[in-house]
């Protein structure tokens, strides 16, 4: 009969919890009578998970709903377009004008918010004068309208965002981050209706949220101001090209379906616009816009040449390296280690012990210091991405960017402690458990008793 019919109810689950005790305990024994063999283990397999963690961890923090970019999964990006006229011979790439968002962008159905921002131009000035006189600094602002705090869901800590018609009026109403309150008025309470000063003209305090990352590039600033506060926000970047402007585009949509259906909308717009205006200028906006994920990848829209799924490739056989590599190594470890272990498998399999049984227990053994590896792996990953914040996030990318120096560079609990990145971990464990415990272990158990027992003289 099976025993869990002899043993009662639940026993099946009683059994395999005092088989994997009796296996910890018998690595926990090994463990001390081979000190250096399991030591070089644990560290082999720990390198090996750090750096695959690493890089998961680069990639959830750009890829995941993390605050305040909770909507990632549907939000699109137009960041740029290409302006042509055969006429001037003259071709311009950039953003969309004001007159572009009041004519054709703003008016799009198949939203949920559409959120305009002028790129910020204020690479001359853009300094804080504090009332302490400790001597100017520059924040991070962003110059954007009203539907941009629908789209990124900042939290408020007191008061609320500009609304439509300070965009309109050009107000310099200012949300600020709660640690540029900290740093101007020294507390995050009652600092709504204050003022502070912008190159030297005063901007009004409206709201304070809670500051975003800098790892969060699309939602975070210090400083979020109404874009019309900005001199010639109207203007074209050319008289003869009216839709060329300093504006990139945000689209919130409700899922994939209504992301094609926008797609397809702006296609729409783009080939009228282009057969109305045919014989002054053309405008390309090449396969935006672009989903989230896809803007983590692609450097800039009008690459013609980017495959997305030969960076997923690419990015495959790095995981793969990292894994394959060490679990060669660990094999080599492994398969010393079970010549020596060999009298014992014969005398086991002399009273009767099955290869399955075997096999079994020694992939059991191993998964334990496999499992001490990924947890060092782990506090090693954390470790380095902590200390390394400010660049090791740029490591993967086209070119490096180094965060400018008062940019708040942190590392949430949401990005480290995620559930994605356990998981991950657990799964890099059993994939190095598997490629380097598995043959040595099967190959060695498939000799002959007499064999094995042989070695015991």
């Amino acid at each position: 009969y099976p025993s869990s019919f002899l043993l009662g109810e639940g026993s099946g689950m009683r059994l395999l919890m005092i088989m994997l005790k009796t296996y910890f305990k018998q690595a926990l024994a090994l463990f001390r009578q081979n000190c250096l063999f399991s030591t070089l283990y644990i560290a082999g397999t720990g390198l090996a998970i750090a750096m695959t963690v690493v890089m998961a961890l680069v990639y959830y923090v750009k890829l995941a709903p993390v605050y305040p970019e909770e909507n990632r999964a549907n939000i699109l990006y137009l960041t740029s377009a290409s302006f042509h006229s055969d006429e001037r011979k003259s071709t311009l790439q950039a953003g969309l004008s004001y007159q572009a968002l009041q004519d054709w962008v703003y008016p799009l159905k198949n939203v949920v918010a559409v959120s305009a921002q002028l790129g910020n131009d204020m690479e001359e000035g853009g300094y804080i004068q504090p009332a302490d006189r400790s001597g100017d600094f520059r924040p991070a602002v962003k110059l954007v309208d009203p539907a941009f705090f629908r789209i990124y869901p900042l939290r408020f800590l007191e008061g609320h965002p500009f609304t439509d018609a300070d965009l309109e009026s050009g107000i310099r109403e200012a949300v600020i981050s709660d640690d540029l309150a900290r740093r101007l008025f020294g507390t995050v309470e009652g600092v709504v209706g204050r003022s502070f000063s912008l190159d030297y003209v005063n901007c009004r305090v409206c709201g304070v949220v809670r500051g975003a990352s800098y790892l969060t590039s699309q939602s975070y600033a210090q400083v979020y101001l109404p874009y019309s506060t900005a001199p010639n926000y109207r203007k074209a970047l050319a008289a003869y090209f009216p839709y060329c402007g300093g504006f990139s585009v945000t689209f919130l949509v409700k899922d994939g379906a209504q992301a094609d259906a926008l797609r397809a909308e702006i296609a729409d717009v783009t080939r009228r616009l282009n057969l109305q205006n045919r014989e002054q200028w053309q405008m390309e906006l090449w396969k935006q816009p672009t989903s989230h994920w896809l803007s983590v990848f692609q450097s800039y829209p009008s690459d013609a040449s980017f495959n997305p799924w030969k960076t997923v490739a690419y990015l495959v056989v790095v995981v793969l390296v990292l894994l394959l590599v060490p679990a060669l190594n660990l094999s080599g470890l492994i398969a010393s280690r079970m010549e020596s272990r060999l009298a014992e498998m014969g005398v086991r399999k002399s009273f009767g012990a099955g290869r399955r049984v075997l096999l079994s227990q020694v992939m059991w053994e191993n998964f334990f210091l496999t499992l001490a590896g990924g947890l060092l792996g782990l506090i090693l990953a954390w470790t380095t991405v902590y200390l390394s914040r400010e660049w090791i996030f740029t490591l993967l990318n086209d070119w490096m960017v180094e965060a400018p120096q008062d940019a708040n560079v942190y590392v949430s609990g949401e990005m480290l402690f995620a559930p994605a990145v356990f998981g991950i971990a657990f799964l890099l464990c059993l994939a190095l458990n598997l490629l380097s415990a598995l043959l040595p272990a099967w190959m060695s158990l498939r000799k002959p008793i007499v064999y094995s027992l042989y070695e015991k003289r």
